[in-house]
């Protein structure tokens, strides 16, 4: 993503030009080897990789390890990647004080996206201050609790006031930089497809991405909707261009799809997708559901969920909707899936 900030070092810069000639495997050499002497921001870079499998292993436990042996070293990145794992209870036991002072840490040291986090986060009017003192002072019992729903039909709710402008804008310079085309998935390839039903641009995130921000919206939208934040999908920012759209469409896991068992038993239905509203400088954009009569155009930092399945997970084939295109300027929203099963520890 177009925020992150990570101290080069020699042998972090020659692992990337292997990486670039698609020698991995001799990347991840590399940087094992550095690691081994000492070189904490290519322990990082390793543990980073380690903890998703990127051009890597998937080596979850060794790569936070790794993270941690770079963050005891004082390197800014590694120390923003346990604040956010500490605030998500990824991997690591969950303690809010703790994932608050990592990320003070991590701005001591320099780095510019937990710097980003922390000023997004602050209360409004608060003074400036050093890092430390911002970080202690982020409002947490403020986002660990739900916000005000109000129900447009049994199954879709519109949610007042769920972030604030800097969190919002935040959420969108995030995602500069890693947008790609969204796909869909494909069940009889079983492969994420790109296809003109849906034309709009998307950025995900993943363990080695997600930050503080992120995780505390989850646990608000968890508080709102009733889902524990483990049973999330990991988010994604969506950015829509004038004539950009995703075309009517269901959410959860379809029982004619030729894999849907296997689905369901790996990984649950998708009961609930949650959007925030990032921006309100478009026209059109609207979230519409054909079969209930229902468009909705939330303002920056409302939210709207809606429940894509019944509660014996069987498809609810009345949510069938829309992310209809702007007319003009652009539009930015968090989308947010959300299953009837535990997906993370």
């Amino acid at each position: 993503m177009s925020q992150t900030h990570l101290t080069e070092s020699a042998d972090l810069r020659a692992a990337r030009e292997l990486d670039a000639a698609g020698k991995h495997y001799d990347a991840i050499n590399l940087l094992a080897r550095a690691t081994g002497a000492g070189d904490r921001v290519a322990t990082s870079e390793l543990g980073h990789r380690l903890l998703i499998g990127d051009r890597a292993p998937a080596l979850a436990q060794d790569g936070v390890r790794f993270i941690a042996e770079a963050a005891q070293a004082g390197d800014g990145r590694a120390l923003a990647r346990l604040a956010a794992l500490t605030a998500a209870g990824a991997l690591l036991t969950q303690d809010w004080p703790l994932a608050l002072r990592l990320l003070g840490d991590a701005a001591e040291a320099g780095d510019a996206p937990a710097r980003g986090q922390i000023a997004a986060l602050q209360p409004p009017g608060a003074p400036p201050a050093g890092w430390a003192e911002m970080a202690g002072r982020v409002p947490v019992d403020e986002w660990l609790r739900p916000a005000e729903r109000v129900p447009l039909h049994a199954s879709v709710f519109r949610v007042a006031q769920l972030a604030p402008a800097p969190v919002c804008a935040w959420l969108i310079g995030r995602a500069h930089g890693g947008l790609e085309r969204a796909r869909v998935y494909d069940s009889v390839s079983r492969s994420e497809l790109v296809h003109q039903m849906r034309s709009n641009t998307v950025a995900n995130f993943n363990l080695a991405t997600v930050d503080v921000v992120q995780v505390l919206l989850q646990v608000r939208m968890a508080l709102t909707c009733g889902y524990p934040p483990q049973h999330f999908e990991a988010p994604m920012v969506l950015h829509y261009d004038v004539g950009e759209q995703i075309t009517p469409h269901f959410d959860f896991i379809d029982v004619n799809a030729p894999d849907y068992e296997q689905q369901i038993r790996e990984q649950g239905q998708r009961m609930i997708t949650f959007l925030l509203y990032l921006n309100d400088a478009y026209e059109g954009g609207e979230t519409t559901f054909p079969e209930l009569g229902l468009a909705n155009r939330g303002h920056s930092g409302d939210g709207l969920y809606f429940v894509n399945a019944h509660a014996d997970g069987q498809p609810d084939r009345r949510m069938l909707h829309t992310g209809s295109p702007p007319t003009s300027g652009e539009k930015w929203i968090v989308s947010q899936f959300v299953r009837n099963v535990r997906l993370r520890p």
